[in-house]
């Protein structure tokens, strides 16, 4: 009887718990389509073609937001492109050649510093080298530099955790058939982690996409009415033109609806960076099925 209880009870606190996970997970979808809900209903007004292919006209409160979206992908695009040789290099090196000693402890605890290092940081730090040091100036170029040193953990952590992940099977059999290390990371661990890899990538490149500070002191301008022409231009990015937008314009009304208006751009264009690399991934996924 008292074996009967115990289970009843046991079973009781398992249901609720279960329940208790559920409520979450139902939380958090009722979070995310009320995020949306609201984004659409303020922000779709402000869509149109003319909104998306022109540039601010009249103190931004007409014309469009185009300079900002090309701004965006130079950004985001040059910094994952800077980002991405470095950080799966540094990942082969700390998965396969990387012994356990001193120096490595110390990279992996400064990758894992520069990963939780406030973006801000990251924005005065450019500051300093890229634009001041350096002489690059308030440019695209430094803006791609300091963003692209920001999500280079990111990179080298998901590139580790692949190649990790592939069965030493794979290596093994390699291996055996009288591979060099390095024909086996190239030929072997790469194409079959790069499904992982990917992930990393595009998530770095939503950071990078979606980011102000760093880009505040480096590369952003409060106002263009031109497409910028060069890596050595400054350029108007939507982050920072939404922050401008709702701190610093002088028309509330107009410009509070041309802030949803960018916002709604800005996520629709990383949900679509983020839809295509999962696409890819379950391509590569059914193509190299083990």
């Amino acid at each position: 009887m008292e074996k009967k209880t115990r289970l009843k009870r046991e079973r009781l606190k398992e249901g609720l718990w279960f329940s208790s996970f559920k409520a979450i997970a139902c939380g958090v979808v009722v979070f995310l389509f009320l995020f949306l809900l609201i984004l659409v209903v303020k922000g779709a007004g402000s869509i149109s073609w003319e909104f998306l292919t022109q540039v601010p006209k009249e103190g931004m409160t007409r014309g469009g937001i185009l300079p900002a979206i090309i701004g965006t992908l130079w950004l985001g695009i040059g910094s994952v492109i800077l980002a991405f040789p470095m950080g799966v290099a540094l990942g082969i090196y700390l998965s396969y050649y990387a012994s356990e000693n001193l120096f490595t402890r110390i990279l992996r605890l400064s990758i894992n510093n520069l990963a939780g290092t406030p973006s801000i940081v990251f924005g005065l730090f450019g500051l300093a080298v890229f634009v001041k040091a350096l002489g690059f100036g308030v440019s695209i170029l430094s803006g791609i530099l300091t963003l692209g040193l920001m999500v280079l953990p990111i990179i080298v952590r998901s590139t580790e955790e692949a190649l990790r992940a592939v069965p030493k099977e794979f290596i093994e059999a390699s291996f055996g058939l009288g591979a060099t290390k390095f024909q086996t990371i190239w030929h072997v661990a790469l194409p079959t982690a790069f499904g992982w890899i990917l992930t990393g990538v595009i998530l770095s490149l939503s950071r990078a996409a979606g980011e102000t500070a760093p880009i505040l002191f480096t590369a952003a301008s409060f106002y263009m009415t031109r497409i910028p022409s060069s890596p050595f231009s400054e350029t108007m990015a939507l982050p920072f033109h939404i922050y401008a937008l709702m701190t610093e314009g002088t028309n509330p009304e107009i410009h509070t609806k041309m802030a949803f208006g960018a916002t709604l751009v800005l996520l629709f264009m990383v949900m679509c960076l983020s839809v295509l690399a999962i696409i890819e991934r379950q391509r590569l996924r059914k193509w190299k099925k083990w």
